[in-house]
Parts: C-alpha cells; structure tokens; sequence
C-alpha cells in the first residue's frame, strides 16, 4: 500500500485573517474559502496545507488544538533559490504581518529566516546550495 498524496490540516483562529495573509504571500488558493476552511497550495508539487476553523478541527480530532503560544505542532520548510530570494521573502512576510521569530541568519552552507503566520503555525524559508 502506498499513499498517493499527504497534505496538513492546520487550525485557524480567524479564516479571513488566515486568507488574507497567504493569499497576500501569493500561495495560490485550493478552491474556494468556506466558513469551515481556507485552504493553499505550497511548491511546485502543490502541497495542500487546509486551514480549518478551531472548533470543526477539534471536533474532527476528538482533542484540543495544540497551544501555538506555548507549543510547537512542526515547522514547515520552504526552499528559495537565492540568498536574496529569501531576503525577499523576509520583507513580504513582515510586510503581510508575519511576526518573524528567527530573523535572515547563515546556517551551515545555507541561509535562512523563520516566520509564524497569524496564528502562530511556523515557516522558515531555506536558502541550500545545491538543493
């Protein structure tokens, strides 16, 4: 048995704050926002991040939604292909409201930033020579 796809079902805590700010990233939208879901696609190969109002996430999952304050769920990476591309990143985030928790930084060979959306689900965009 193989799965054919994977995608992230995320909470959110306000959909059209949450729409706003990807849509203001330029992450093409997957269908249509609902009062329930907004949903993206991330990357070339269009993964699928739904981002789900808390009460029909919690009622899905049978628990409480993690935290984000005080908690990590994961951290999603996105690769750039330049120094400057993430540094461009950098400037659309913080200026699309990102509140950024680790700011542009060599790491290794690489180079990186760290940001988290609206409600608090973290992001670092990666620049990796050679990726």
């Amino acid at each position: 048995m193989e799965a054919k796809m994977i995608w992230a079902n995320l909470v959110s805590n306000d959909l059209d704050k949450t729409t706003k700010f990807y849509t203001e990233l330029d992450f093409k939208k997957n269908g249509n926002r609902t009062e329930e879901l907004s949903s993206f696609f991330f990357g070339n190969d269009k993964f699928i991040i739904h981002f789900f109002a808390k009460a029909r996430f919690e009622s899905f999952a049978n628990s409480e939604a993690a935290n984000l304050e005080k908690q990590n769920e994961v951290i999603f990476s996105l690769s750039a292909e330049s120094i400057e591309e993430v540094d461009q990143w950098f400037i659309k985030v913080k200026k699309a409201g990102g509140k950024i928790y680790a700011e542009p930084q060599k790491f290794e060979k690489g180079y990186t930033f760290g940001f988290a959306d609206p409600d608090g689900h973290k992001f670092n965009v990666l620049y990796w020579p050679g990726m």
